[in-house]
């Protein structure tokens, strides 16, 4: 089953898949091409490039170029926190917007409700600065190994 098909659907679509590819990463201690991590997270390596290249951006990973190149994390899994990966790639989640003329109280509206969102995505952004790759890995039985 995809990571895109299972539970609650919160976020950017690609927060799942980024946390997945740092905890197999991590996992790994070593570098991991796209192609491994994409099958690990059952996923395309086109796609995972995308991914893992917002979070090379970001400092999250490093990426080594070449035939024996790939992906490593940056830094130890319990300092990246669940807020960095969310910011990461919630950065590269830019949608064009459809201009519509709805009317002064149509546009008063929707500069209340993008206040509103802009700090719910904050607050989240902070709840999962609290946890890190290796806290979610201690979570997971599977891991405990």
């Amino acid at each position: 089953m995809s990571t895109a098909n299972r539970g609650v659907n919160i976020g950017p679509p690609r927060f799942k898949i980024a946390v997945h590819s740092i905890v197999w990463l991590a996992k790994s201690g070593s570098i991991l091409s796209s192609a491994m991590i994409a099958d690990q997270v059952d996923s395309h390596a086109t796609f995972m490039r995308r991914v893992m290249q917002a979070l090379a951006v970001a400092d999250i990973v490093e990426s080594k170029g070449g035939r024996e190149g790939g992906y490593s994390l940056r830094k130890p899994a319990d300092q990246i926190t669940l807020g960095e990966i969310y910011s990461a790639v919630s950065a590269e989640q830019v949608e064009p917007e459809v201009d519509v003329d709805c009317g002064v109280a149509a546009e008063q509206l929707d500069v209340e409700l993008e206040k509103i969102l802009i700090e719910a995505e904050q607050q989240t952004i902070d709840y999962l600065r609290k946890f890190t790759i290796a806290d979610v890995m201690n979570r997971v039985e599977f891991f405990m190994i």
